[in-house]
């Protein structure tokens, strides 16, 4: 659970790499040396559109912007347990090859206490999260299955056509073509096949509780609005490190274009996963 502490490190660490393999990209041994000037014209062509764009005048300064760039990503999840001077501090003084105040030893521990923390926070939040979730959803369902036109099956799912088509439905075991967009209770966009500007494929029996009950309850043609509960979503663990919530309702508006015949393929990259 030190993921925070990982991934800046991790963040900063691949920057560099990837710094240090652009700028040191050799030539092999023996190989003719190539007319580059075409290159090297577009280029300075682009260097030049960048300087006017970004008010970045040098190689130099393009290159120190990007790179605290970089670094301002990798740390941006952790941005506020730093102490933004005492940072800048020790980063000039280590490029300065002063005398620094830590020993590679006390950095260490400290970096072991830190991590430690960290994760004491983030299951503080991770159990807030949950109940603050579960208590949104319950009151959500309570009330949304009064409305008009909103259906609650025995599992707890809730659902609404919103079109209703005239094709077969599919079974546990189909797989389908659907177009669909999913949220948060407070309107976050987390996931759409509208957005990729392709419908997905998929297997019923590989994704999420809900979502298989759901969409067998469609003829192919219809379009229905589905209100998950966490327990048939993604449950009290989210998607550690992804856009989902620990307890979090899902909302799908979902589209049933096609039940694919056997042989079609594998599930298309975004479709909702199954729960672990």
């Amino acid at each position: 659970m030190t993921s925070h502490f990982r991934t800046a490190a991790t963040g900063l660490l691949a920057a560099s790499l990837v710094i240090g393999f652009a700028a040191c990209k050799k030539i092999e041994d023996g190989a003719k040396p190539e007319d580059k000037s075409a290159e090297k014209g577009a280029d300075k062509a682009g260097a030049d559109d960048i300087a006017k764009s970004s008010g970045l005048k040098t190689t130099k300064e393009q290159a120190s912007y990007m790179i605290g760039m970089e670094m301002g990503k990798s740390l941006k999840q952790i941005k506020d347990e730093i102490d933004f001077d005492t940072l800048t501090k020790a980063l000039k003084t280590t490029l300065d090859g002063g005398k620094l105040l830590l020993t590679d030893e006390q950095a260490q521990k400290v970096g072991q206490t830190f991590a430690q923390e960290m994760q004491a926070k983030q299951l503080a939040k991770m159990e807030e999260d949950k109940k603050k979730n579960a208590a949104e959803g319950e009151k959500f369902f309570a009330e949304n299955g009064k409305k008009a036109g909103v259906q609650t099956t025995a599992s707890g799912l809730q659902y609404q056509v919103l079109t209703e088509g005239k094709g077969p439905k599919p079974t546990a075991t189909d797989t389908v073509r659907v177009h669909y967009k999913g949220e948060l209770l407070d309107g976050k966009v987390f996931d759409s096949s509208y957005d990729r500007g392709e419908p997905a494929i998929f297997p019923l029996n590989q994704v999420a509780p809900g979502w298989a009950e759901g969409v067998q309850l469609m003829p192919v043609g219809s379009k229905y609005k589905l209100f998950i509960p966490s327990k048939l979503g993604y449950g009290e663990q989210g998607t550690p490190g992804g856009p989902i919530p620990p307890n979090a309702t899902l909302v799908f508006e979902v589209e049933l274009l096609e039940i694919m015949k056997p042989g079609a393929p594998a599930a298309a990259p975004g479709a909702p996963a199954a729960k672990k």
